[in-house]
């Protein structure tokens, strides 16, 4: 009997690996990867994660036991990835912006015996000087080098076959390390339940369709593309991998192969209506557009929306989990302005600065709960206790820290972060509020607000601008016209104009560099 994957998806709990095997033995000839440079079948793609299964087994590794892979998105970072479930170990991907010493310490806070790493990033760890954990090092590249044997050369022989571990669902899937600025950012933990429910409700929000492609252009470390990658790998689809972003790329690849579902952060959005050539290529096969990871304006979603074809599903949630919320923008065009309704079961409430539970409809803290949440942070139980809100019965909710409000329909709309909050003469600034006044003016491209130190307020916000191209800005005007829509006490005392926003690989506009140039341009009032 030919073994129904969407029927096994729909088990309280199941495994990845068998989910890959059904694939290679229904449809062995389709593509499964592609990378531009290399292209495998699910055959072929079942067959290469087996070999790296069973040789990290042979080599010791012990169940749940981080695989640490670090490099480019290629078919080579996902075999390793899949191979380090498969073996019934854990994925450990790390961030390429973090430095020497944060990659280090996250390889020893893992836990791991391996390292998959490519040639770029296996050079730069040894020239920095940094003191290495002594992993096994496997060439992503295959440019083997003295003690890091080829990716190919390394992986168990041909017909060998992983043992079968009794792994569970409280086992780990994968650790996700945050995109921190300082310090060693936090390892986060999924489970294998966790993970099996993000694929097992997938059918819902626009995977599992036949003939699936789905096209990635973020990095395989962000849980924003591994959310979208396992369920396409789950529902037997091909996964199309970009090393990095570029529109016209991007848009030669999604016509070429037909895309039918991808998954963007808003920069990457913007810049591809930006684009020039944007509406000379055929996108007509995209049935969902997936967007996530950073404030997605409601005037850029209606624009999606107007030349994209497809649905356009924003998906708010944190790497911890907790609260998640789906924005179906294109059956909702009078709520672009939020981040949806609570999703697949997710609950969410608003709690004040001490924590006190909010009536329904009030503004404060979001925390919410769901089956996608962390099991907590690697070797960092005070940091798991810090995240988390306990109601009356004593259940764990996990914090979000955003401040936000429930509107009549259930819609949630974002207010700002709540270390983002700025305090001034004793009234709460919301950032986002401020931000969005800049973004109205016609010559503003982008925008940031951050709260700096004020004798007289305690705290005032100041705003850093882009310029439209070709635009040269009256600095002076801008704020004026802005403060002139805002409140009293909310109103700008500077502005900036800064060429581009310090954001990370995910489109996160990094605010702790923007008050870095505060302090070093001396801009306390």
């Amino acid at each position: 009997m030919t073994f129904d994957p969407v029927a096994y998806l729909e088990q309280p709990f199941g495994h990845l690996a068998d989910l890959i095997n059904a694939h290679a033995a229904n449809q062995p000839g389709r593509v499964a990867l592609d990378d531009g440079a290399e292209s495998l079948t699910w055959a072929e793609t079942a067959a290469l994660v087996r070999r790296v299964a069973a040789q990290l087994q042979a080599d010791g590794l012990k169940k749940g036991q981080a695989v640490s892979i670090l490099g480019t998105t290629t078919i080579r970072y996902a075999i390793a990835y899949l191979g380090a479930i498969v073996a019934g170990g854990c994925a450990a991907p790390l961030t390429t912006s973090a430095t020497p010493k944060q990659l280090a310490n996250m390889m020893v806070d893992s836990g791991a015996m391996h390292l998959f790493v490519d040639s770029a990033k296996r050079a730069e760890l040894f020239e920095s000087g940094v003191d290495l954990p002594p992993l096994q090092h496997i060439m992503m590249d295959d440019a083997a080098e003295e003690q890091a044997p080829a990716m190919r050369e390394w992986m168990a022989e041909e017909g060998v076959e992983p043992k079968d571990l009794e792994v569970g669902s409280k086992d780990p899937f994968n650790i996700i390390y945050s995109s921190g600025t300082t310090g060693t950012p936090k390892g986060i933990v999924h489970s294998r339940q966790m993970r099996w429910y993000q694929m097992a409700v997938g059918e819902n929000s626009g995977y599992g369709q036949p003939g699936q492609v789905s096209l990635f252009s973020t990095p395989l470390y962000s849980n924003t593309t591994l959310g979208i990658f396992v369920a396409t790998v789950a529902y037997g689809g091909t996964s199309i991998l970009m090393r990095k972003f570029d529109c016209q790329r991007w848009l030669e690849l999604a016509q070429e192969n037909r895309a039918t579902h991808t998954m963007l952060v808003p920069v990457q959005y913007q810049r591809l209506m930006d684009f020039d050539g944007f509406d000379d290529y055929d996108l007509s096969t995209f049935t969902h557009k997936y967007c996530t990871s950073a404030p997605f304006s409601a005037e850029l979603k209606a624009e999606v929306i107007e030349r994209m074809p497809g649905g356009l599903i924003e998906i708010y949630s944190m790497t911890e989990g907790g609260v998640v919320c789906i924005l179906l923008a294109h059956a909702h065009p009078d709520k672009l302005h939020t981040v949806g309704i609570a999703w697949g079961g997710s609950e969410v409430i608003t709690v004040d600065e001490d924590l006190n539970h909010l009536p329904s409809g009030e503004m404060g803290e979001l925390v919410g709960r769901s089956q996608t949440m962390m099991s907590g942070y690697q070797n960092q139980p005070e940091k798991t206790e810090e995240a988390s809100w306990y109601d009356d019965n004593g259940d764990r909710w996990q914090r979000m820290g955003d401040i936000g409000k429930v509107d009549e329909d259930g819609f949630i709309t974002l207010m700002g972060r709540s270390k983002d909050m700025i305090i001034s003469g004793g009234f709460n600034i919301y950032p986002r509020d401020l931000e969005e006044a800049l973004m109205a003016h016609p010559d503003v491209a982008d925008a940031a607000v951050v709260g700096i130190a004020s004798k007289q307020w305690g705290e005032t916000p100041v705003g850093f601008v882009v310029a439209e191209e070709g635009v040269s800005l009256d600095l002076e005007a801008v704020k004026a016209t802005t403060n002139a829509e805002l409140g009293k006490t909310q109103r700008l005392s500077e502005l900036h104009l800064i060429k581009e926003l310090p954001r990370s690989h995910i489109g996160k506009i990094l605010k702790t560099e923007l008050r870095n140039i505060a302090d070093a341009e001396k801009l306390s009032l």
